[in-house]
């Protein structure tokens, strides 16, 4: 008996680490075709251990971009290309494993190193919360937050806030979302008709997610109109 206590005790942790191994390591690989949009794009896109910096005409403003979860961070490249061809550069932070939760605090070293007038924090689904956790903290630094199909679980007291999200999204939890809108005092809010999930980024579809009723392409370039609105009349 107590020998084969001494085996589970073992072969227990060893199936654990090999679960969450597994988990980690499985994630939403970006399509190909985004490589072939940086190399045909006016816009610089420089990578380093933290991440990609998308530089592009704009001095001014600096995007730091937390990826969704477990999705590949250089899926989001339409979005942030379209945002930097509009002056308005961005920073993709390579994640641990692909997740957020794993570096909250990732921005700090993103504007210590690159000096802009202002920084917004955005991010996709958890890495949207995450976006919100590091702005809670540092709303100092922070000149606003745009939220892609996320929410804050965190109070934001000062800082301008821009939610967006589509009508078609089957995976944001529309009940914690509407519950937590209101540890945000200021927040605009823009649902896309027709858009989903995972259409802010060419990774595929998410599972759980309905099937958009607009091409990806649409649902980035109503997305890069929102924000830019949002960045140039605050």
């Amino acid at each position: 008996m107590k020998k084969t206590i001494k085996k589970l005790l073992f072969i227990i942790p060893i199936c654990i680490l090999i679960i969450v191994g597994i988990y980690l390591n499985t994630y939403y690989k970006a399509d190909k075709s985004v490589y072939d949009l940086i190399e045909s794009s006016s816009v610089d896109v420089k990578e380093n251990k933290n991440g990609y910096l998308f530089d592009g005409e704009g001095k001014d403003n600096l995007i730091i971009f937390y990826p969704g979860a477990k999705v590949e961070a250089i899926a989001y490249t339409p979005l942030l290309l379209e945002l930097a061809q509009n002056n308005i550069d961005c920073y993709l932070v390579k994640m641990p494993f692909n997740i957020a939760i794993l570096n909250s605090n990732a921005a700090d070293i993103i504007i210590k190193n690159y000096k802009y007038d202002n920084y917004y924090m955005m991010g996709h689904s958890l890495g949207g919360a995450m976006a919100s956790v590091y702005t809670s903290k540092n709303e100092d630094k922070v000149k606003g937050l745009i939220l892609l199909a996320a929410y804050s679980t965190e109070k934001i007291k000062k800082v301008n806030t821009l939610s967006i999200y589509g009508d078609m999204d089957n995976v944001l939890n529309k009940e914690n979302y509407n519950k937590n809108k209101t540890n945000i005092n200021n927040i605009t809010e823009y649902i896309i008709e027709g858009a989903n999930h995972s259409g802010f980024a060419y990774y595929g579809e998410q599972k759980g997610d309905n099937k958009a009723a607009i091409l990806k392409e649409e649902q980035i370039k109503t997305t890069t109109s929102i924000i830019i609105n949002f960045i140039t009349e605050k």
